[in-house]
């Protein structure tokens, strides 16, 4: 699936923006959210265009790329807030998520304004999605 070179997302995965990067492999790459609602607030995205958690299956290796997501994300939140209590792991789904490019948010708590918990919380079908329950529908 192409992003194009429209999708901001697919341009910060190739290094054509001045975005830094905290994390980057050859699946995905890691980088400070633009508008942080968190103590620390970072995005793992994959290199590879996907639009949204829509379009991930009940297969090994859409299954195998969330749980490197997460990995990164936790590594990297353990790094750099180690103090914190609470870590939040996921993703929004259509049409709550900002940006037509798969995202994993990863969040060190505490939120930041306190009322950003909102746009964290899961309703049902709708809204956020953690990435273990996530991981749970796609385990082929």
């Amino acid at each position: 699936m192409s992003g194009g070179g429209a999708c901001l997302f697919c341009q910060i995965a190739r290094s054509s923006t001045p975005t830094h990067l905290l994390h980057t492999d050859d699946r995905v790459v890691a980088f400070q959210d633009i508008k942080p609602s968190a103590l620390r607030h970072y995005l793992v995205i994959p290199v590879e265009h996907i639009s949204t958690v829509k379009d991930l299956r009940r297969r090994t290796e859409d299954y195998n790329l969330v749980c490197h997501m997460l990995s990164v994300g936790q590594s990297l939140l353990h790094r750099d807030a180690p103090g914190s209590k609470e870590y939040r792991f996921g993703f929004h789904r259509p049409p709550f998520n900002s940006i037509n490019h798969l995202h994993l948010h990863c969040l060190a708590l505490p939120f930041s304004p306190r009322w950003k918990h909102l746009k964290y919380m899961s309703m049902g079908p709708l809204g956020f999605i953690e990435a273990e329950k996530l991981l749970e529908m796609l385990k082929p």
